[in-house]
């Protein structure tokens, strides 16, 4: 597939998400950049603003198998790997599959389940595979997690440990819809003879997976290359973080990039890729020293000062 018919199938896929959930659509755009990007996306906001029904409408609109896991206090690592189950008439016992095994994961309220089971989740969004019982199993493919989370600072929530928030090539959050978009909801509310809007399937798993492939015959210039290693280490510097972005997140930052430049239907990438995708793909990455959290440091306000600080390629130099 080449770039031109890959944009267009974002394009429909956009189309169809935008047409059934309202919200703004640069976020949408940022979550299935993640998605090209062969990344995982979290999705922080409060309740009731849509974020289940963003992963279900996008897995629909991909032609994926979808599966949605609540998070809840009890909720134990095998009830998402799955387990062995004994069967009576073979005499012998039976993997039974948990529900990460699908295309598409939504890990609903992650941030609700203790560490133990958050961390269940790790080997499966790193290495597209489960570990049960000493034998390993691989995931489908295409294989990518949604999952959402409250405020941390809402009651019965627990905080995500680095290591996992790492694993998320992306994270963004959805916001309340403007003034129109809210009447449009009463609206559809207020209509109950009249089915609200659904999406429909406009690819399938085999296309998602050329999709994803596309992003890697993007011509990345050096010093576009430059410019995303600099941002990177740009905010080790800053005294106001403790732990600034990884390598692994400098790697994110360049494949967000490419699938950025696919969405634009450009078969280069351009340093407004690069600025499009760099605060949801480096914002969670940070952490900030204790004295910035007391100060209230916004993590979004470093991203800022990095990217005035590194100097922005030029275009005629690419």
């Amino acid at each position: 597939m080449d770039i031109e018919a890959a944009a267009g199938q974002c394009e429909s896929v956009l189309e169809a998400v935008t047409g059934t959930v309202i919200g703004e659509r640069s976020f949408f755009e940022t979550v299935l950049t993640g998605v090209l990007a062969n990344g995982h996306v979290l999705l922080e906001d409060v309740p009731g603003t849509g974020k289940t029904l963003t992963a279900r409408t996008l897995a629909t609109a991909l032609g994926l198998e979808f599966t949605r896991i609540q998070f809840t206090p009890d909720l134990l690592p095998s009830d998402i790997t799955g387990t062995h189950v004994y069967n009576e008439h073979e005499g012998a016992f039976e993997f039974s599959e948990g529900p990460v095994f699908a295309n598409v994961v939504l890990a609903d309220e992650i941030n609700r389940a203790p560490p133990k089971t958050q961390a269940a989740l790790l080997e499966a969004m790193e290495e597209g595979q489960v570990s049960v019982d000493g034998e390993t199993r691989d995931l489908p493919e295409p294989f990518f997690v949604i999952a959402t989370q409250n405020p941390v600072e809402q009651e019965g929530t627990f905080r995500l440990p680095e290591a996992q928030v790492d694993r998320f090539t992306v994270k963004t959050s959805m916001g309340y819809p403007d003034r129109d978009g809210e009447l449009e909801l009463i609206d559809r509310r207020a209509s109950r003879t009249t089915q609200a809007p659904s999406a429909e399937r406009v690819t399938d798993r085999e296309t998602v997976t050329e999709l994803q492939a596309v992003p890697e015959t993007v011509e990345t210039h050096d010093d576009i290359r430059e410019y995303v290693v600099d941002l990177g280490r740009e905010t080790r510097q800053d005294s106001r973080v403790e732990v600034g972005v990884s390598p692994r997140g400098v790697q994110r930052l360049f494949e967000a990039a490419r699938a950025r430049a696919v969405l634009e239907g450009r078969s280069f990438v351009a340093p407004d890729d690069v600025r499009a995708v760099v605060y949801p793909v480096l914002t969670h990455r940070l952490v900030l020293t204790g004295e910035a959290q007391v100060r209230d440091i916004e993590k979004r306000a470093v991203v800022e000062d990095v990217l005035d600080r590194v100097p922005v390629p030029a275009m005629d130099d690419l």
